[in-house]
């Protein structure tokens, strides 16, 4: 099926993206010994949203982020709701999670995993339990409205000690949110925005310097993704972007364009972007 036809029909589109996260799966072993335990290991959603409410398009799937507040680290990045393991809570909430009307248990593959990969799916009950827990505590997303297609390969940090593991969830009828002070506000962005080309450039980041003088000093070049609205242009970069990209080379066949054919925007960090300004 063509990417424009399976974005115009949504049961297709997610039953796709449910089959290939499991086919990718097969004989992974993908949450290591002790991850329950570790420091490093953070969990988060990867939410969808068949509807776009500012597309004006019936049916627009797309993919539902929060954009960092002033108040916390890493100010203004769009990233997915999640978080560090509550180990206590969280391992109480992975049982809920396994019950009927949950999504663990509506989850097809579930009874599979539970039988043939019992460790594997045990983490996997816990980890996405700390991404549902920390949607409801950001964006009050509700966990019954919740379908688990699966889950992405892992993805470490280059800068900070953390492996991030991301859990696509299918949001089905939620499109209001209500944020908490770690988040600046809710961005939707449509899938089909992704296989634009065009949408894509080269984030020439400039560290410790003034904006005035954003065509001097320290920098470095990253791929991102640009997002325009009529209220301005976010753009998303780093591990982010980069689970992105995965789920769409897993799901479209879709690769970014190569970095020298980008263009370049420019942006700004200061110290104030790696400390907690709260």
């Amino acid at each position: 099926m063509e990417k424009e036809d399976l974005l115009e029909d949504v049961p297709r589109l997610a039953m796709h993206i449910q089959e290939v996260l499991q086919e990718r799966s097969i004989g992974e072993s993908l949450f290591p010994q002790g991850v329950s335990n570790s420091n490093e290991a953070s969990a988060v959603l990867f939410p969808i949203s068949w509807k776009c409410p500012d597309s004006g398009q019936p049916i627009d799937p797309c993919i539902v982020l929060n954009k960092r507040s002033k108040l916390v680290k890493q100010a203004g990045d769009l990233c997915f709701p999640g978080g560090a393991i509550s180990l206590g809570f969280d391992s109480e909430l992975a049982r809920f999670m396994r019950l009927p009307f949950f999504p663990l248990y509506r989850w097809p593959y579930w009874r599979k995993w539970r039988k043939e990969r019992p460790r594997q799916a045990r983490r996997l009950s816990l980890l996405f339990a700390t991404s549902i827990r920390e949607s409801f505590e950001e964006m009050m997303l509700n966990p019954f409205g919740v379908n688990f297609l699966g889950p992405l390969p892992s993805y470490r940090l280059e800068t900070f000690p953390r492996e991030i593991f991301p859990f696509v969830g299918w949001i089905r009828s939620q499109t209001r949110f209500f944020i908490n002070r770690e988040v600046e506000k809710i961005v939707h962005i449509p899938l089909r925005e992704f296989l634009n080309e065009d949408n894509y450039a080269l984030y020439k980041i400039f560290f410790n310097v003034p904006k005035e003088s954003v065509d001097g000093g320290t920098y470095q070049t990253f791929p991102c993704f640009l997002h325009h609205t009529e209220t301005g242009t976010d753009v998303l970069w780093g591990a982010t972007y980069r689970i992105i990209m995965g789920f769409l080379d897993l799901i479209f066949g879709f690769k970014a364009p190569q970095m020298e054919r980008l263009k370049a925007v420019n942006g700004v960090i200061d110290e104030t972007y790696y400390g907690n300004n709260a």
